[in-house]
């Protein structure tokens, strides 16, 4: 047998029934990521607000909570698979921050910046917030238990011919 008959009818049947794990370990990666991140930020916060004073961030005390709340609730939120793509958004923001100004001197072309973790949990961020958080998620869970309204019947053609 052709070994491309083989991945495509007996392979790839096999990966479409764990489609599921990819989306689960980059949530459990980065909301690991996210959660200790910001869980140890929230306890440093006069060294966070430090570093973001030397980086020339504006109102750096109230950008310190801001980021580190980010941080933790966003990554917590991605780990339990709940508002998924809803708190991608501002972890997004986060890293696009943490890329322009923490990693800027260090910028040296495209290649230096895909090379930035930041970058790289950026990427998954966006890949959750367009493609959400997979079967093996809460989001998926409450998806499935939404009330299904029942379609109203069709109107038969002779009701409609007398009201029209």
């Amino acid at each position: 047998m052709n070994p491309l008959a083989v991945v495509r009818t007996r392979i790839l049947p096999l990966l479409d029934r764990v489609r599921w794990v990819g989306p689960l370990l980059l949530r459990a990666s980065l909301g690991a990521v996210f959660v200790t991140s910001g869980w140890g930020k929230l306890h440093n916060l006069g060294q966070v607000t430090g570093f973001f004073t030397e980086l020339g961030i504006p109102f750096p005390a109230f950008n310190a909570v801001l980021a580190s709340s980010t941080e933790l609730v966003g990554g917590a939120l991605i780990l339990i698979g709940l508002a998924t793509r809803l708190a991608a958004v501002p972890l997004v923001v986060t890293m696009v921050v943490a890329i322009l100004t923490a990693k800027r001197p260090e910028i040296d072309g495209v290649t230096s910046v895909l090379g930035f973790i930041e970058f790289t949990y950026l990427a998954g961020l966006v890949w959750l917030a367009v493609s959400g958080a997979g079967r093996a998620s809460l989001d998926a869970l409450f998806s499935r238990r939404e009330v299904k309204l029942p379609r109203p019947l069709p109107r038969p053609a002779a009701v409609e011919l007398q009201q029209g």
